[in-house]
């Protein structure tokens, strides 16, 4: 179907709408393209998703934004990675850091050496060889500024936290200066073409007609042109991910604020804690068939460390994916094309995820299939990928003490998951796609932290003297405490008002 392609309309606003809308606008321009904005103040949007992985610095930065901007307005904390706490067992946490552990040589990951250096006695922990870990540890935080000459000391590689709903807020100021048209209003009924089924016009509850070529579904978890249009049915993973619910509410903040997500394992789930500037976010995710709502809502109030702000609200989810992304001329960004639990900050990422890949595959006169496919092809990858590095963080533990725990230690693995857990035993990686989402550096801190122990590594760490080896690690981990020790706290970073990158070196 010869089609070019110029009104671009997105259905819904909140995160993921505003998101599309900013990078389209930004990207694409107005002058040769129409983009408009279809929500409703009526419907409520998800909202939570607080906190993020260090690639949403990408998406900031090809929009333009200016990061000290950004924090204000968004009421933002730094983020250097995620602390589990009673994961493997009770009393045992463990960190997922950003960022690089140690050095690699002679093109081999650290780990190798490190785990070569553990067997021969070696005491300090990985994560002494990351100043993420060191940092957030420490509760300091500081950006890194240029470094003139060889690098002598690590970068620092970070994320943030901040609220959603601000963020939101935040693109669409951003989007409409640059041409993005809002309408309000809630769509009543899709008109189609006769013969080829792609949309043509959305009606509204106002009576107004929206046109469109290309329409993007931002409608969340109902998938108003996705599913309820196309019926690309759903690939439901709650066997393996079977938490699917979450009681959310705010907190006083109390003391000072880390620089990194706590996530503590619960009965029936887990409950993490977020903190911002103005507040901080907690919830507790849950599976529904081992604890009501009420109770786990209870649950989540008791382990508060400060004051609530409001009553705790109950999310409902099914974690999985569409069969289709891209259909005909609709394509599903956000909740409207699958849900992976919170765990590991993926929401905000799979969104932006899905906004580069439209970008890349934009089409100009016709939207071919093979455009469509290919997208659908990375966003399924993407999301398996995704899912297998959350299920991994259930599967590997020691933990039995609930009906809940039995039941993710016991369940039967997805086989792609099953190969990865045997490479990682055999040699300590788990040979992640050198584009994966989640690296090396990730599927290690998590898998050692839930206690799977390597029984070898890469035989070129073997090429290394004991004495040369003894030196380098020490080399890295004086690096490691000499950049740490130059930050201030957190807390005293942000409260600074001195973001501007400095002259940290």
């Amino acid at each position: 179907m010869q089609n070019k392609i110029k009104n671009i309309v997105i259905v819904g606003g909140g995160t993921a709408g505003w998101m599309t809308a900013a990078a389209l606008s930004r990207a694409m321009g107005t002058q040769l393209y129409n983009i408009t904005l279809v929500e409703s103040e009526q419907i409520g949007t998800v909202g939570v998703g607080e906190a993020t992985i260090p690639l949403i610095k990408f998406f900031n930065n090809m929009l333009g934004l200016d990061e000290d901007e950004f924090v204000r307005e968004t009421k933002a904390t730094f983020k250097l990675g995620i602390e589990f706490k009673d994961w493997k067992t009770h009393n045992h946490s463990y960190f997922h850091p950003f960022g690089n552990i140690g050095v690699n040589m002679k093109g081999v990951n650290f780990m190798h050496f490190w785990l070569r250096w553990r067997a021969q006695g070696g005491k300090l922990d990985f994560l002494a060889f990351n100043a993420e870990s060191a940092a957030a540890e420490a509760k300091r935080f500081m950006r890194v500024g240029a470094q003139p000459g060889p690098k002598l000391l690590p970068d620092i590689n970070y994320a943030y936290h901040f609220d959603a709903t601000l963020y939101a807020a935040y693109l669409r100021r951003y989007a409409e200066q640059r041409g993005t048209q809002r309408i309000e209003g809630k769509i009543v009924n899709v008109t189609q073409h006769p013969d080829s089924g792609y949309i043509e016009s959305l009606q509204l509850d106002n009576g107004q007609t929206v046109a469109g070529d290309l329409f993007i579904d931002c409608s969340g978890f109902k998938g108003l042109l996705i599913e309820e249009v196309y019926k690309t049915g759903y690939t439901d993973w709650s066997h393996w991910l079977p938490v699917n619910s979450a009681a959310a509410v705010p907190s006083e903040n109390t003391g000072d604020l880390f620089p990194y997500t706590l996530t503590t394992a619960r009965e029936e789930g887990w409950q993490w804690r977020i903190p911002l500037q103005h507040r901080t976010g907690n919830g507790y995710v849950y599976c529904d068939h081992y604890i009501s709502d009420d109770e786990a809502a209870s649950k989540l109030l008791n382990n508060l460390d400060g004051k609530p702000l409001a009553e705790p609200r109950t999310l409902k989810f099914t974690t999985g994916i569409r069969n289709k992304f891209w259909v005909k001329n609709c394509v599903a960004i956000g909740l409207s094309s699958g849900f992976l639990e919170p765990l590991e900050s993926t929401s905000i990422h799979l969104i932006q995820r899905a906004i580069f890949q439209l970008l890349e595959l934009f089409p100009k006169n016709e939207i071919s299939d093979l455009l469509s496919n290919r997208f659908n092809h990375e966003m399924q990858t993407e999301y398996v990928e995704t899912k297998d590095f959350l299920i991994a963080h259930y599967a590997v533990t020691e933990r039995e003490d609930t009906p809940f725990w039995h039941y993710v230690k016991n369940m039967e693995l997805p086989d792609s998951l099953k190969e990865k857990l045997e490479m990682f035993r055999l040699r300590g990686e788990v040979m992640a796609d050198k584009d994966a989402f989640f690296n090396e550096v990730s599927w290690f801190s998590v898998l050692f932290g839930q206690g799977l122990r390597p029984e070898g590594y890469h035989p070129v760490a073997d090429t290394l003297s004991e004495d040369e080896l003894s030196t380098r690690l020490t080399k890295v981990r004086a690096g490691v405490q000499k950049r740490v020790e130059m930050m201030p706290s957190h807390s005293t970073y942000l409260r600074s008002g001195k973001l501007k990158a400095s002259d940290l070196s």
